[in-house]
C-alpha cells in the first residue's frame, strides 16, 4: 500500500476539523471543497452548496428567522470587500426542522495579479453561545421587570394603605350615623355610602394583593374544588360564552393558599378570557398536577422544581400580541380603553401579585385550536395532611352592635382613623382615650392600667410599630387585652403578632358592629381570666 501523500494528509485533516469548511471558485461560487462538518451543519447529507439563490433553498436565515439577504452572504461580502469578513448572525434551518446558529468567517484568495479566484469560508457552530446569550438577556429582562413591578408595588401598597384608612373613617362615621338615623331617605343615603366604601375597599384589596401585602393566612385547598364552587357564578357572568371545566380529581391539586384570593385570581383570568372571545367564543378552565423538573423558563414568578398544581384558563380569542406580552401584567396597563367595559388595568397585575404571594408563577401560551391565549398558573402543591388554621379572635360579620362599658384606648397614628374609632367606641358605651403613637400608648397605659379594659392597636405605625407597642404594653401587663387592626388582613406579619398573645384581630375597613363584636370578645376574655 502506497504511503499517504501530503495532499491526502491535508484532506484528512480537513475532514476531521470541528469547523465547517467550504471552498468555492470566484466569482460564480462553484464548490471546490467542503468537509464533513460543513455537511453536518447544513444537515443536507451533501456538501454541494452553490452561491446563486443561496438563502432560500439552504435555509440560511437571520436570527429572527427571515431569509438571509443575498448581498450580505459571506461569499458575496468577501468578493465585494476584498478582505476577511465575519458574519455573526446566521441561522441554518435544516431540512429536518432543527436549527444551528453559526459564525461564518470568509477569506478571499487572490492570484499574483490580485484577482480573487477563490473564497474560503469557515463555519463555527455557536448555538450554545447564542442560547446562553438569549437566556442571559431574558433573565435580565425578567429582573428589570421584577424590579419595576416591585417599585410600582411598593408605591401601590403605600397608596392603598393610606386610602384604606380614609375609607375606614368614612365607613365608621356612616355606620355610626345610620345607627341613630330615623329618616328613611337619610338611612338610604348612608347605606349607599357604606356600599361605596365596600367597593373602594375591594379596590384597595386588589392593590394590596398586587403589592404582595394582602395575603391572608393560608389554608390547604383543592384548586379543583375552588373552581367547581365558582362554576355557577362564572357561567352567569359569562353569558354568550361557552365555558368548559376540565378539572382534576378532587383528591388531587391541593395547594396552600387563601381561598378568597384564589377565587379572585380565577375570576380575573376568566373575565379577561371572556372579554377576549366575546359572544360565541370558548373558554376552558383546566386543573392538573405536574412535577417540574426545571422552573418554567417562560413564566414570571417564583415557581421552582418539584410538584405543582397547574391552573389553565384557555380561550380562542385573538391572542396577546408579542409586543404586549411583557406589559400585560403591569398595573394600569389595559387594551380596553373605551366604552362601558373600559378596563382598570389592575386585573392581571392583581393576578400576578396573588400568584407570587403563593410562591407560584404564571406564563402566557397559545390558546384553543392554535389561536387565542392560555394563562397558565403554577402553584406549589401541598398535601391534605397539612392542617388548616384560622385567625384567633378574628371578627365575624354581625348585624347587631354589642354594647360595652369602661375605658378603651385607641392607638393609631392616623388622626382620621383614631377619631373615627374613638367616636364609634363612644357610641357603643365605652369611654375612648386616644394615643397618637406607640410611645404615647405606653405612657397612657402605665398611668391608667387599672382603668383600661382593652386596647385597639393599629399594626402599621411609624417609629414604634404595632408589634413593638404590644411588646412594650406586655412588659407593663402580661395579660394586656389587645385588639389588633390592620389594612393588610391576616398576613404573615399579622400572624406573628397574634402568636405573641394578641387576643383578637379585625381588618380595616370594618363596620361598627364588627368592631363591637371583636372588642367584646377581647374584653370578655380578659374578664374571664381574672
Amino acid at each position: 500500500m502506497a504511503a499517504p501523500t501530503d495532499h491526502d494528509i491535508i484532506l484528512s485533516l480537513g475532514e476531521d476539523l470541528p469547523v465547517g469548511i467550504w471552498v468555492a471558485r470566484a466569482p460564480g461560487g462553484e464548490e471546490v471543497y467542503a468537509n464533513r462538518t460543513f455537511a453536518t451543519i447544513m444537515g443536507t447529507g451533501t456538501r454541494d452548496a452553490q452561491v446563486g439563490n443561496y438563502a432560500q433553498p439552504y435555509g440560511i436565515c437571520t436570527r429572527d428567522g427571515k431569509p438571509y439577504p443575498e448581498d450580505r452572504m459571506p461569499f458575496v461580502r468577501a468578493l465585494v470587500e476584498k478582505k476577511v469578513v465575519i458574519n455573526d448572525d446566521i441561522t441554518i434551518r435544516r431540512p429536518d426542522g432543527t436549527c444551528v446558529d453559526v459564525r461564518a468567517t470568509s477569506r478571499p484568495i487572490a492570484d499574483r495579479d490580485g484577482v480573487i479566484t477563490h473564497v474560503i469560508i469557515a463555519f463555527f457552530d455557536v448555538t450554545r453561545e447564542v442560547l446562553a446569550e438569549r437566556a442571559r438577556a431574558e433573565s435580565e429582562q425578567r429582573l428589570q421587570r421584577a424590579q419595576r413591578l416591585e417599585a410600582i408595588g411598593t408605591l401601590a401598597g403605600g397608596i392603598a394603605h393610606d386610602f384604606n384608612n380614609l375609607i375606614f373613617g368614612v365607613k365608621l362615621i356612616a355606620s355610626d350615623l345610620a345607627a341613630s338615623e330615623e329618616d328613611p331617605k337619610r338611612r338610604e343615603a348612608l347605606a349607599l355610602i357604606d356600599d361605596i366604601t365596600e367597593r373602594s375597599a375591594a379596590l384597595t384589596r386588589s392593590l394590596l394583593g398586587f403589592a404582595r401585602r394582602g395575603k391572608h393566612r393560608a389554608t390547604t385547598l383543592c384548586l379543583s374544588d375552588v373552581v367547581a364552587s365558582m362554576s355557577e357564578l362564572l357561567r352567569r357572568t359569562s353569558t354568550g360564552v361557552g365555558l368548559e371545566l376540565e378539572l382534576d380529581a378532587a383528591d388531587r391539586g391541593v395547594v396552600v393558599g387563601d381561598q378568597s384570593q384564589l377565587e379572585q385570581l380565577v375570576m380575573n383570568l376568566v373575565g379577561n378570557a371572556r372579554d377576549a372571545v366575546g359572544e360565541g367564543g370558548r373558554v376552558v378552565i383546566r386543573t392538573r398536577d405536574v412535577v417540574l423538573e426545571v422552573p418554567p423558563v417562560r413564566a414570571i414568578g417564583a415557581a421552582t422544581r418539584g410538584p405543582h398544581v397547574v391552573l389553565e384558563v384557555c380561550d380562542n380569542g385573538a391572542g396577546v400580541p408579542d409586543e404586549l406580552r411583557d406589559r400585560v401584567f403591569e398595573p394600569y396597563f389595559t387594551t380596553k380603553t373605551k366604552g362601558p367595559d373600559r378596563g382598570t388595568g389592575l386585573g392581571l397585575a392583581t393576578v400576578l401579585g396573588i400568584v407570587e404571594l403563593h410562591g407560584g408563577s404564571i406564563e402566557i401560551d397559545r390558546g384553543l385550536d392554535g389561536r387565542g391565549t392560555t394563562m397558565r398558573v403554577f402553584l406549589p402543591a401541598a398535601t391534605r395532611a397539612q392542617t388548616q388554621a384560622t385567625a384567633p379572635g378574628s371578627a365575624r360579620p354581625s348585624t347587631v352592635a354589642v354594647a360595652g362599658s369602661g375605658m378603651v384606648m385607641v392607638v393609631d397614628d392616623d388622626p382620621i382613623v383614631r377619631r373615627a374609632v374613638a367616636k364609634a367606641l363612644d357610641s357603643l358605651g365605652y369611654a375612648a382615650v386616644e394615643a397618637a403613637s406607640g410611645a404615647d400608648a405606653v405612657e397612657i397605659y402605665r398611668a391608667h392600667r387599672d382603668e383600661i379594659r382593652g386596647v385597639v392597636l393599629d399594626m402599621v405605625m411609624p417609629v414604634m410599630s404595632g408589634r413593638a407597642t404590644y411588646l412594650a404594653l406586655r412588659e407593663i401587663d402580661p395579660a394586656v387585652p389587645v385588639l389588633l387592626m390592620s389594612g393588610y388582613a391576616v398576613n404573615e406579619e399579622v400572624q406573628q403578632i397574634l402568636d405573641l398573645g394578641v387576643k383578637g384581630f379585625v381588618a380595616k375597613p370594618h363596620s361598627v358592629e364588627q368592631l363591637a363584636e371583636a372588642l367584646a370578645q377581647v374584653v370578655g376574655a380578659r374578664a374571664r381570666s381574672r
